[in-house]
C-alpha cells in the first residue's frame, strides 16, 4: 500500500536547506577546474533518462513489496538481466535505488516517488521528460533561443495544445505529467495559503482535479467546479465521484479565452498563465475578470522568478516555456504584477510554499 500524503517541511527549514545545497554546490564547482565542473554539469540529462527508463519499466513497482535478487527483478520485468544491472547500477549511485549486502535491490526515499500509487508520484511526469517527443524539442534549444518562441508549428505542423488534442496518447501523458507535479505541491499550498475563506472555487484548466479535490476534501463546507476543454473532461465528474464530494463538486467544459464559469468566491489558475505570452495571459485574466465579483478573489500558482543568481526550478521552467510554447514563459513579481494591472486587478499579496510554486493573489481593480 503507498503511504500517505508527506507533510510539508517548514518554509524556513527549505530555504536554509536549499541556501546549504547551492552554496556548496557552488564551491564544489569553484574548487574543481573549468572542465571537469562542466563535465559534472553534462551528467544531468543521463540521470534524467535513466530515471525515466525506470519509470517506463515499472522497476519502483516492481519492488513495492520488498527486495529482489537482480535474477528475479528481470524476470519480473522482462527485461535482459545484465542491462538490468548496469542501469540499475548508475541509479544506485545517485541514490535512487539501493542494493543489500544479499545482492538484492530495493526502494530508498527517492525511488517510492516512481510508484504509480505512490501519494506523490512523479512517475508520469519523467515518462514525459525522458518520451521521444520531449528530447526532440529541447534539442532545437539553441533555434528557439535564436527565433524566441518554440518549433512546435514548424516541427510538428501545428502548437503543443493542438497536437495535444489532435494526439490523444500525447495528450493524456501531459495530463498525467501534470496531476504528478500538482500531487507534489498539494501539501506546501494547503500549508501556505488558507483556501478555507472562500464558500465557492472555480479551479480553470483543473486537469484531473487534483488539487481542487484536495481542498474540497479539508473543507466540507465549500463547492467547486473544475473547468476544462472537453478533451480533458471527457468522464472525469464519474471519475471524482466520492463520498463527501457529491453535490459539493462539478466539472464544467469550456474555453479560457472565452468565458469562464460566473460568482465564485476565488478562480484558481494553476500553471496556466505560464504557458502563455503576455498578450494570450491578458486576454485569459480579462475573461476571468468578466466573471468575477467585485469582493472575489484570482488565485494565480504559479513560479515567481526570483532575482537571485543561484540555481533555481523557475529558471528550467522557463526555457521548458521557450522550447515548448508559443510565447509561454515564467515571470518575476513585478512581471506579474504589471501583466494584472493591465487585466483589470491588482496585485494583493505572493505568499511563497515549500514548493517552487507561489500563491500570487489579486483583487478586481474594476
Amino acid at each position: 500500500m503507498a503511504s500517505a500524503s508527506p507533510k510539508a517541511p517548514p518554509l524556513p527549514i527549505v530555504r536554509t536547506l536549499s541556501l546549504v545545497r547551492d552554496g556548496l554546490a557552488a564551491l564544489q564547482r569553484r574548487l574543481m577546474p573549468g572542465h571537469i565542473a562542466l563535465l559534472d554539469i553534462s551528467t544531468a540529462g543521463y540521470v534524467t533518462q535513466a530515471v525515466a527508463a525506470a519509470a517506463e519499466l515499472g522497476i519502483a513497482d516492481a519492488l513495492a513489496d520488498r527486495p529482489k535478487q537482480p535474477g528475479e527483478l528481470a524476470r519480473a520485468l522482462g527485461v535482459d538481466e545484465a542491462a538490468l544491472r548496469r542501469l540499475m547500477r548508475f541509479l544506485i549511485s545517485f541514490a535512487v535505488f539501493a542494493q543489500r549486502g544479499d545482492g538484492a535491490y530495493r526502494l530508498t526515499r527517492i525511488s517510492r516517488g516512481l510508484r504509480g500509487d505512490a501519494a506523490v508520484s512523479l512517475r508520469d511526469l519523467f515518462l514525459v521528460l525522458g518520451s521521444e517527443l520531449h528530447r526532440k524539442h529541447w534539442s532545437y534549444l539553441a533555434e528557439s533561443v535564436r527565433t524566441g518562441h518554440g518549433l512546435w508549428l514548424e516541427l510538428d505542423g501545428m502548437p503543443f495544445f493542438e497536437y495535444a488534442d489532435a494526439h490523444p496518447e500525447v495528450g493524456d501523458a501531459f495530463d498525467r505529467a501534470m496531476t504528478s507535479v500538482s500531487s507534489l505541491a498539494a501539501e506546501p499550498l494547503q500549508a501556505a495559503y488558507d483556501f478555507g475563506r472562500y464558500g465557492s472555487i472555480v479551479d480553470i484548466g483543473g486537469g484531473r482535479g487534483s488539487l481542487l479535490v484536495d481542498i474540497l476534501r479539508r473543507h466540507p463546507s465549500m463547492r467547486g467546479t473544475i473547468f476544462e476543454l472537453p478533451r480533458v473532461a471527457g468522464n472525469l465528474a464519474e471519475g471524482l465521484a466520492e463520498p463527501g464530494l457529491s453535490g459539493r463538486l462539478t466539472v464544467e467544459t469550456g474555453d479560457f479565452f472565452e468565458s469562464v464559469p460566473k460568482g465564485a468566491d476565488a478562480y484558481l489558475l494553476k500553471h496556466i498563465i505560464h504557458d502563455w505570452s503576455d498578450e494570450d495571459a491578458e486576454r485569459i485574466l480579462r475573461t476571468v475578470r468578466s466573471a468575477m465579483e467585485t469582493e472575489a478573489r484570482l488565485l494565480i500558482i504559479d513560479i515567481v522568478l526570483p532575482d537571485h543568481q543561484r540555481p533555481h526550478p523557475g529558471k528550467m521552467t522557463d526555457l521548458e516555456m521557450l522550447v515548448n510554447t508559443d510565447g509561454g514563459r515564467e515571470r518575476t513579481q513585478t512581471e506579474f504584477g504589471d501583466l494584472l494591472s493591465r487585466s483589470g486587478f491588482v496585485l494583493t499579496k505572493v505568499i511563497p510554499t515549500a514548493a517552487p510554486d507561489c500563491v500570487i493573489e489579486a483583487r478586481p481593480s474594476w
